[in-house]
């Protein structure tokens, strides 16, 4: 994801917390839209079901379908539920379809959600139990980055009052990463989406897209 893109979708973010408190029902006369770059636009004009995407060309559905089969493609379909990127946000479908692409075998997405339990996200408490299960086979990959969350996730489960500072400060990184900091794998050519090559079995291979935690570049 290019600097510009991550700064625009951080700022379109921002201001969708604030003022609609992450996709609330106040009542308002515009609506801020990513389509890519992010700006205010009259309700009226936005398909409220696709908030993001001006008008359904059926690339989401496309993506789901893709989903069913591409661990990478699942991984995608979770961040954009989890952001309301193109579909209705809903965070329980988010971590369901990023627990699928981790079962096959995604690094990406078993770092995910190593991180998200480890913390917590929005009303999901934290579970550093059920992060060391997916840190433990990220690590196990050698990936240095799981590494050092599960030796967090080990430390939170042993003594999580005595890690608060820590804990903090991972939970505001994950909901960044999640937020804005994750990139998608596939490339959406006006009829299908293009993917890579992915990994295949449980947890053979990730097809892990881009190097570092913000490799890579979010692709559309």
């Amino acid at each position: 994801m290019k600097t510009n893109s991550i700064v625009s979708l951080a700022i379109c973010l921002a201001l969708m917390f604030a003022v609609t408190a992450c996709g609330g029902t106040a009542s308002r006369s515009t609506i801020m839209v990513c389509d890519p770059e992010c700006y205010e636009r009259p309700v009226k004009q936005v398909n409220q079901d696709l908030r993001y995407i001006e008008e359904d060309d059926g690339r989401m559905a496309a993506l789901e379908a893709e989903a069913e089969r591409n661990p990478l493609a699942a991984y995608d379909l979770a961040l954009r539920l989890f952001r309301g990127d193109g579909v209705p946000r809903n965070t329980y479908k988010s971590v369901t379809w990023m627990r699928e692409a981790a079962n096959k075998g995604n690094l990406d997405a078993q770092k995910a959600l190593g991180g998200l339990y480890l913390t917590g996200i929005g009303e999901m408490g934290a579970d550093p139990g059920e992060a060391q299960i997916w840190l433990s086979v990220a690590a196990a990959q050698g990936d240095k980055e799981a590494e050092q969350m599960l030796a967090e996730a080990e430390a939170a489960a042993r003594a999580r009052k005595d890690n608060y500072e820590s804990f903090e400060r991972q939970r505001t990184m994950i909901n960044q990463l999640w937020h804005s900091g994750y990139s998608y794998n596939g490339t959406w050519d006006g009829h299908s989406w293009i993917y890579g090559h992915s990994g295949s079995g449980r947890f053979g291979g990730h097809g892990h897209s881009g190097s570092g935690r913000f490799g890579g570049h979010g692709r559309r």
